[in-house]
């Protein structure tokens, strides 16, 4: 599916999950014709992400909005700032306002930590991936936010990348076996999955080296430190893209990348981000 279908499957459950049988606050107090105004105001310094997010979730729900936004994805936001400016149905921002600021609220978090991530690797070869460490049903807006912030996009699922790890390697039998049977599979199946091997020692390294050949993209360092990190980037040395992985954060990440690697995965951009606080008000005249 596009992102925009995704979008679309997730916004529609969302809204089921919190209208439920009907958002009896305002059906009780707001006429059903009332129209009215509403600009998102920003509380807290850092990246702003999801405003392109927002005007969807409007859309879906009435596709008639006047949507005007004052701000973009991406763009250093402080208190007092005005992202942009809702005109519609006053039940329709009435039922929108909680999901556009929880989308909002957590993609912006997330932007403004991959931000603090990314301005370390300015200068450096070393590029930033995400993870799978998401939030279930929430990781179409959660890596939109890693790109936001200037990160990479991983593999967004178990479908689009073969990742042979730690546990597939052992309950297979080994690397040779994982390896060789993951490259059939691609022949037979899945023509052009790319395939990604995990390794714990530089031994493990050099097997790939030898096993993975013409098969292998992409070698992941899992919890190297960074010395060791270099030594297996020389070792390789252009072989496989490499990745280092495991406990890095952003006090050592510039230690991770003066090795050269050409990636740095962070599970931590997704799940000790901090949502930042914005509100929605209505603007009456």
């Amino acid at each position: 599916m596009s992102f925009d279908e995704q979008l679309q499957h997730l916004v529609t459950e969302a809204l089921r999950e919190d209208v439920g049988d009907g958002d009896h606050s305002t059906l009780s107090s707001i006429p059903a014709d009332a129209k009215g105004k509403a600009v998102l105001k920003i509380k807290e310094a850092g990246v702003l992400a999801g405003v392109v997010v927002a005007e969807k979730i409007f859309r879906i729900k009435e596709p008639d909005v006047v949507f005007t936004p004052f701000m973009s994805d991406g763009d250093a936001m402080k208190p007092g700032d005005k992202a942009f400016e809702v005109m519609a149905p006053v039940h329709t921002i009435l039922q929108c306002e909680r999901l556009v600021l929880n989308c909002m609220q957590r993609m912006s978090g997330i932007a403004t930590l991959t931000r603090q991530y990314t301005s370390l690797l300015e200068g450096y070869h070393t590029r930033l991936l995400d993870t799978r460490k998401t939030t279930p049903n929430f990781r179409l807006l959660e890596k939109e936010a890693v790109r936001i912030g200037g990160g990479v996009n991983h593999r967004f699922g178990l479908y689009d990348m073969i990742m042979l790890k730690d546990n597939h390697i052992d309950y297979a039998g080994g690397l040779e076996k994982a390896i060789n049977g993951a490259w059939e599979y691609v022949q037979e199946k899945k023509p052009g999955l790319k395939i990604e091997v995990e390794t714990r020692s530089l031994e493990e390294v050099r097997q790939v080296m030898t096993i993975g050949k013409n098969k292998v993209f992409r070698v992941m360092l899992d919890n190297f430190q960074p010395a060791q990190v270099a030594e297996a980037v020389k070792l390789i040395d252009g072989a496989f893209e490499t990745e280092a992985s495991g406990g890095i954060n952003l006090s050592t990440i510039q230690e991770y990348a003066a090795t050269g690697v050409d990636y740095v995965s962070v599970g931590a951009l997704i799940h000790q981000a901090r949502s930042l606080d914005l509100s929605l008000k209505a603007v009456t005249e």
